[in-house]
């Protein structure tokens, strides 16, 4: 028989451990709560762990890493650098945002059973929301680090009174592009706060044009030329030009160009004519024969034989109107060669912008006349047409002259090899291809006009040099033909600069 008495014991027993039970439960869920009013052990923010804490000490967390400075270091300078500076911005509230969705979206009693077992929860990793203005990091790299750190290249310098060139030194210059995306990556991390800026090395530049030009005024003023000197020359890369001209050492004005004798440069009109009037017809045996001798022999009956070709009588004029077509209005032949035993007439009578000039005098032969520009110009319509990138030549003869042609114009031009003027200026072996000219007195056989105008071919670029100087009383040979040659090496030089 049970003994009654035992039943209130064990029924108070039972309700003592129901209760502690109850208040354990209770105290167990007041726990949890408020854990869940915190972020899970393991949970990150962008990176930084906020585990156990509630969101605004988290939002102060993650705000006071990506706030704080990142470390730049380029060459020997350490910069420190602002985020917001350069326009990186947090997005915390899409952070916290998700951060809290993974707080409370999971099931209460779920996440219940696991605090009561200890169980820690699977870490999240919330990711890093931010913007980056490309723009204002880019404006920053320009002109806070590559203006104040960047060592510019120095550029090759001429030595006055000489034909050389000082050798520059290469720079150093922030690579812009790279840095950008380091240090994109650098603000993202809420680790790695610093970043090693990248370089690359800028070529020493080559002197300005003006730098040259002010060297070979030095050159004409050293040599103590004192007659009418013109230079025209065109970088063959970019088309920039120097064009000046000196009357006994002083500077004159090349607006309008300086009419000088064309002498046996005339011939490189007549030999275009010659192209376009027979196109590729233009190189039978015979007129190969004609065109060589008149280029590399000089020869005037060759040249004669090639006019009558264009027009038995008005052969000269022919070439005339052709370079009129092409722009060059200072450029005619009025006249056959013929020879001093036996002149030709005078087919016409020119007037130019350049042989109406009053304030230089240069004695200009009436049968032929020409400026350094106009040559100049005509030798760099053939090298661009040789080339294929059009010129006048082209423009202005589209179905007479090819590529091919002007092609041939050069060949015959680079066989008048003479070893003197621009030829004595460069290495052996430089092409090129151009043609001289001097004229002297028939009674005394006194040189007035000396010029030489070519195409110059070189591994520092390509260039068309021309060189007319007249002298009233004689231009003495071996003084004036090494002026050219000295002033052809400066140009030489110029585009051919050791380096450093």
């Amino acid at each position: 028989m049970r003994n009654r008495s035992s039943v209130p014991i064990l029924r108070g027993i039972s309700i003592a451990i129901l209760s502690i039970a109850v208040v354990l439960t209770v105290i167990a869920l007041i726990g949890y709560s408020r854990q869940r009013n915190n972020y899970p052990r393991g949970m990150t923010i962008a990176g930084v762990p906020v585990g156990g804490v509630d969101p605004q000490v988290a939002s102060e967390r993650v705000l006071q890493v990506y706030s704080s400075p990142i470390e730049v270091q380029y060459g020997e300078a350490i910069i420190h650098v602002d985020p917001s500076v350069v326009g990186f911005e947090l997005d915390m509230d899409s952070m916290i945002a998700a951060a809290d969705l993974e707080r409370t979206g999971g099931s209460f009693w779920g996440g219940f059973w696991n605090y009561l077992w200890n169980r820690d929860p699977a870490p999240v990793e919330i990711p890093l929301s931010a913007t980056i203005s490309e723009e204002r990091l880019r404006a920053y790299l320009q002109n806070e680090i590559s203006a104040r750190y960047d060592e510019p290249p120095t550029p090759a310098q001429p030595v006055p009174g000489s034909t050389t060139f000082t050798a520059g030194t290469p720079g150093i210059i922030l690579d812009i592009d790279r840095a950008v995306r380091l240090i994109e990556d650098t603000l993202r991390s809420p680790n790695n706060r610093t970043v090693v800026l990248s370089f690359r090395q800028s070529a020493a530049a080559r002197p300005t044009m003006q730098n040259l030009e002010i060297l070979l005024q030095q050159n004409i003023t050293v040599a103590d030329f004192d007659g009418v000197i013109g230079v025209y020359l065109q970088d063959l890369q970019n088309g920039q030009e120097i064009h000046f001209a000196m009357d006994q050492g002083e500077l004159i004005s090349v607006n309008p160009d300086i009419a000088f004798t064309a002498s046996s440069t005339v011939k490189i009109p007549i030999m275009v004519s010659y192209f376009i009037k027979y196109g590729s017809d233009a190189l039978s045996e015979q007129s190969t024969a004609l065109l060589m001798d008149m280029i590399r022999r000089s020869e005037n009956p060759p040249a004669d034989r090639l006019m009558e070709s264009l027009d038995a009588l008005r052969g000269p004029l022919v070439v005339t109107e052709d370079m009129r077509k092409i722009g060059l209005e200072n450029t005619f032949l009025a006249g056959f060669f013929c020879s001093a035993e036996f002149p030709c007439p005078l087919l016409q009578r020119f007037e130019t912008p350049a042989n109406k000039r009053t304030d230089v005098e240069t004695d200009p032969d009436s049968f032929n006349q020409t400026t350094p520009s106009d040559i100049g110009m005509l030798l760099a319509d053939i090298y661009q047409c040789a080339e294929g990138g059009g010129g006048a030549l082209i423009a202005a003869f589209p179905d007479k002259i090819s590529s091919e042609l002007c092609k041939q114009m050069i060949t015959l031009l680079a066989s008048d090899k003479i070893g003197v003027l621009i030829e004595a200026g460069v290495p052996e072996g430089t092409q090129v291809a151009h043609k001289h000219g001097w004229i002297s007195d028939p009674s005394s056989l006194v040189i007035k006009n000396i010029s030489d105008a070519g195409i110059v071919y070189t591994p520092g670029g390509n260039y068309v040099l021309v060189i007319y100087a007249y002298h009233p009383v004689q231009t003495v040979w071996e003084p004036v033909s090494g002026l050219f040659a000295q002033m052809s090496q400066a140009v030489y030089n110029y585009y051919n600069i050791p380096t450093q």
